[in-house]
């Protein structure tokens, strides 16, 4: 990130997920995020507002296909798949829900479930300062129910974040980690999973996002991967990290996590939107982890663990 500038690519995440608020019809929708649009600069506001005209919104979504192939039904699918893995750990009992690297992910305000949480969001201070800004102004005031740490993850020390979080280590956390990991880098990744897994409870969950590290490295010619990484290496957010999926359990598991499930796009999309979601290309790269802190599981994490939900 540049010094002083909110997250670029957490303003396209937002587009992404403002497009999906307007999509028609309003049926076929996998989630609505009103606040979405809040986040974005003007002109991209008035090409949410296009998006929601009939016949235009299809224009409007081709067009953003044709830039970078892939990305938004993939961010739109991701969207929901954790939506549905959020609200299933509240279901199960989890009380607390913490998002590293927040960016404008809205699921505290618009998950009625999120409510009765404790929850923390931990960010890049320039990010965290726009994103409360803009809340404020919505809202009116920011939810009790939230607390708002800013911490830069390359330098600064995430345990005494935590310290200062409130967060019962006694209790079970779902902890999400979206669009973050392929930012950061070597030792910011492997760190971050030391601590989280030293600092909560046993039971506890981490989902993160990564990418596949031949992306990064060109060993496989993966549909449009050159286009995404161009453009965020322009806004000055370039990938450094990735891993190779094989790889991941034990990589997690020197860093005290059990891997659950690791899903890619095409099998989200095809999650969600059937055959035609089966045929969407780009953004293969992009994957989903779902993982468990690595002691003996409980009771109360045996249905999480072997759900096939993810």
């Amino acid at each position: 990130m540049r010094p002083g500038i909110a997250s670029r690519t957490a303003e396209y995440a937002a587009g992404f997920r403002a497009l999906e608020s307007v999509s028609r019809p309003s049926g076929s929708r996998l989630f609505v995020d009103p606040m979405a649009i809040h986040f974005l600069r003007p002109k991209l506001r008035r090409l949410v507002h296009l998006a929601s005209l009939p016949c235009v919104g299809r224009i409007v979504r081709w067009r953003v296909e044709r830039i970078s192939p892939g990305a938004m039904t993939s961010c739109i699918a991701r969207t929901r798949l954790i939506d549905d893995l959020v609200l299933r750990a509240v279901r199960q009992g989890v009380t607390q829900v913490v998002f590293l690297g927040a960016g404008f992910d809205c699921r505290p305000y618009r998950l009625p479930e999120l409510g009765r949480c404790r929850v923390v969001e931990i960010d890049h201070p320039a990010t965290q300062a726009a994103k409360k800004e803009t809340l404020q102004r919505i809202l009116g005031a920011l939810p009790r129910h939230v607390s708002y740490l800013a911490i830069d993850f390359t330098r600064e020390d995430l345990r005494g974040c935590l310290e200062k979080s409130g967060l019962a280590r006694n209790d079970r956390a779902f902890i999400l980690w979206e669009g973050v990991t392929h930012y950061l880098g070597e030792p910011a990744v492997p760190t971050t999973l030391s601590i989280l897994s030293d600092f909560v409870d046993p039971e506890s969950l981490l989902l993160f996002t990564y990418i596949h590290k031949a992306a990064i490295e060109g060993d496989i010619d993966f549909d449009g991967a050159n286009v995404p990484q161009e453009r965020v290496s322009a806004v000055g957010e370039p990938w450094i990290w990735g891993m190779f999926p094989e790889q991941m359990p034990d990589y997690l598991a020197k860093h005290g996590w059990k891997l659950i499930e690791d899903i890619g796009t095409e099998e989200y999309r095809a999650r969600y939107w059937g055959e035609h979601g089966r045929q969407i290309r780009g953004f293969a790269f992009y994957r989903a982890a779902l993982a468990v802190v690595q002691q003996e599981v409980g009771p109360a994490c045996t249905a999480a663990c072997s759900d096939p939900a993810l």
